[in-house]
């Protein structure tokens, strides 16, 4: 039966793909990618943010993330009582202030 098929005869030298050292290389570029976009620069986006949060005491006048704005009148532990207006205030986690605004800003609006 072996005369109506051919035999097929394997290439005595296969041609070889990229080596095991260029695999490793393109994975350590893929992580020094994600490393110096992603990684980095959100560690630094929190320790910023955590030097603010460190930073807050009674009379700042805050942004947090809801959008408003009042001035700190106690602050207990991990959290702050803000004054919104006269005779409303809040009490909200700390760190959800996200912005410290200059002295005197609430009065100005």
């Amino acid at each position: 039966m072996s005369f109506l098929i051919s035999t097929a005869h394997a290439a005595d030298a296969a041609p070889q793909g990229p080596g095991m050292m260029a695999n490793i290389l393109m994975i350590v570029v893929f992580v020094a990618i994600f490393y110096f976009l992603i990684w980095r620069p959100q560690s630094k986006r929190a320790k910023e943010h955590r030097t603010l949060v460190e930073s807050l005491g009674v009379g700042s006048e805050v942004v947090f993330a809801g959008g408003l704005m009042g001035r700190i009148t106690k602050i207990e532990g991990d959290y702050a009582v803000v004054e919104l207006s006269r005779g409303v205030e809040v009490k909200i986690q700390r760190a959800s202030v996200i912005s410290v605004l200059p002295e005197g800003t609430l009065n100005n609006l």
